[in-house]
């Protein structure tokens, strides 16, 4: 079961540094699946459902239909069909205000300098699949894509055992906006989105998470393709003073460790009583999940419950461990954030559980993973876009400025960037001592 540990125990470093295991033989199969795909291009995806899916499958097939996706409508609640258009609302809201637009700044020389932001043109998203329905995921991915102006955004996701997509997840990628979905998973579906088949044209950039053979795609195809990050085991960091809700802090804890038997769920808290209040609430409210086995696993293998000094040591431990949830279950939760330097996604006191940023809040619930916090951002508006930079220099402006980068290009030992200047310079130079020697003709004419 979850341990509780203080803050000056050696054992506390091992929680803040999430393990790898068997990445290097997992990379070679990879490689292999992706050089297949590369090589044969429909083929390998139907050769690889069938072995990996046990789904047969046949090049027609791998393109999911107008008829199946209207079929899908039929078969969802239609109050589960509610819920996702709020909740595609919302994150098309929270979207919709990160978007930035081009700008160019002239001066009195006529110089200008400006920016130009363009959406990609077509991006990949990867669902997972199977077994399982992930409609969130769909919307986090997708909708963030088209406020940013991305034309063509296609989806793969791994087919059930029966060969069908999850109506859920079809409804969700048509109320999100996806222009194709494909019956594609694993390896062989990041590999067709980057290096293209017969069927599926290749992609600009791959977003979205998957198991360790998808994340390990996703960067072996990087350089072919851009990528949004390598997301690893869910995390959750819930940080605790002693008005702070057991019950909620350890619902909260449990909401991560079902997800994956790898998943880290942590709580920091200065008070030893509330500690002991949230380990005997996890052992009651365990007892009734369907998937107490994994969460159970998570728990004891990943989770923890630290005693700090106080608060301020919380925080400075939670900026260590950089966590891709943080929850601040403190009686005045705008008075520490500002503390806060490193988390994926902070939620604020005792009614903002970390669920409800699954599903329907509308930040994105796509966010980085395994202490990369520390440097990275979750998926965003700025996932989809591209800028450029433009420059405008006036003949006046080269004339002014051109000796600077004539210098500074030779103190590189580059000679030929300073002559593409020193050679304007020179023509400047020669049209001054043509125009003073007009000028001068014309004073003695006056004369």
């Amino acid at each position: 079961m979850i341990k509780i540990l203080k803050s000056d125990d050696l054992a506390l470093t091992g929680y803040l540094y999430r393990r790898e295991t068997g990445k290097k033989d997992i990379s070679k199969n990879v490689a292999q699946i992706i050089d297949a795909v590369v090589k044969e291009g429909d083929q390998a995806l139907i050769d690889l459902t069938e072995k990996f899916d046990k789904v047969q499958l046949t090049t027609a097939q791998l393109r999911v239909t107008e008829e199946e996706i209207n079929q899908a409508y039929e078969e969802v609640d239609g109050q589960v069909l509610e819920s996702l258009k709020l909740a595609r609302d919302r994150i098309k809201k929270f979207h919709t205000r990160q978007r930035a637009d081009s700008w160019f700044e002239p001066d009195d020389e006529g110089t200008v300098m400006g920016q130009m932001v363009r959406p990609l043109f077509r991006v990949g998203t990867y669902v997972p699949g199977g077994t399982a329905s992930y409609p969130s995921s769909v919307l986090m991915n997708v909708v963030p894509a088209k406020v940013a102006g991305v034309e063509e955004v296609v989806m793969v996701t791994p087919p059930g055992k029966d060969g069908k997509i999850n109506p859920y997840t079809l409804v969700a990628a048509r109320e999100a906006g996806a222009s194709e979905i494909y019956r594609v998973g694993g390896a062989q579906a990041i590999a067709a989105l980057a290096h293209g088949t017969q069927t599926i044209s290749p992609v600009d950039k791959i977003t979205g998470p998957g198991n360790i053979f998808v994340t390990l795609a996703k960067q072996q195809v990087y350089g072919k393709v851009d990528i949004d990050m390598l997301a690893g085991p869910s995390e959750v960091l819930v940080i605790a003073d002693s008005n702070a809700n057991p019950t909620y802090a350890a619902a909260d804890l449990l909401s991560q460790a079902e997800h994956d038997p790898l998943a880290a769920s942590v709580l920091l808290t200065p008070d030893e009583k509330l500690a002991q209040q949230v380990q005997d609430e996890l052992l009651t409210q365990l007892k009734e999940l369907p998937r107490q086995d994994v969460a159970k696993r998570s728990l004891g293998d990943y989770g923890t419950i630290v005693i700090t000094k106080d608060l301020n040591e919380a925080i400075d431990i939670a900026n260590r461990f950089a966590p891709e949830h943080l929850e601040l279950l403190v009686e005045d939760p705008f008075a520490w954030v500002g503390k806060v330097q490193n988390a994926g996604s902070i939620f604020m006191g005792p009614y903002a559980p970390e669920p409800v940023g699954d599903y329907l809040a509308g930040p994105n619930h796509v966010l980085p993973t395994g202490g990369t916090a520390k440097f990275y951002s979750g998926l965003n508006v700025d996932t989809f876009i591209k800028k450029s930079t433009v420059i405008s220099f006036s003949k006046e402006t080269l004339e002014r400025l051109g000796d600077h980068v004539v210098r500074l290009a030779e103190v590189e030992g580059l000679e030929a960037h300073a002559n593409a200047v020193r050679l304007r310079m020179r023509e400047f130079n020669n049209e001054r001592s043509q125009n003073s020697g007009v000028r001068s003709q014309n004073e003695k004419a006056k004369n």
